[in-house]
């Protein structure tokens, strides 16, 4: 299995280590498959979870279906280009994502975003 063969979207864990205290931090997230890659994003705003990502790329991405956890290493997307199609397409995967009360303007300018690559291939 490859990254295409996931669902396009889901909730899933991520478990990051915390850029000040060291200790494992994990929550759950939507995540969205867009052109092949695991993105991670949410509304406007600072998030602890991208703060810890800055500070240590790797992470362990817990899915749920399939059941999987897999090391993988974040990259932020920070090109306007790319984070518009990103939350264009996010948009068009998710609904919950266009039914929040932001613009996709405000998205692009202010949400976190994170491509997710996994360290070894996904497997059944």
């Amino acid at each position: 299995m490859d990254v295409a063969e996931l669902p396009p979207t889901g909730t899933c864990e991520i478990s990051t280590l915390g850029r000040r205290s060291g200790r494992v931090s994990r929550i759950e997230i939507w995540y969205v498959v867009v052109d092949a890659q695991i993105v991670l994003t949410g509304t406007p705003g600072s998030r602890h979870w991208l703060a810890n990502l800055r500070g240590h790329r790797e992470a362990v991405l817990h899915l749920g279906e399939p059941v999987s956890d897999l090391q993988v290493v974040a990259d932020e997307v920070t090109d306007p280009a790319t984070r518009r199609h990103v939350v264009e397409q996010a948009w068009r995967i998710q609904p919950w994502y266009a039914a929040q009360a932001y613009s996709i303007d405000d998205w692009v300018s202010a949400s976190p975003m994170v491509t997710l690559t996994p360290l070894t291939p996904l497997t059944d």
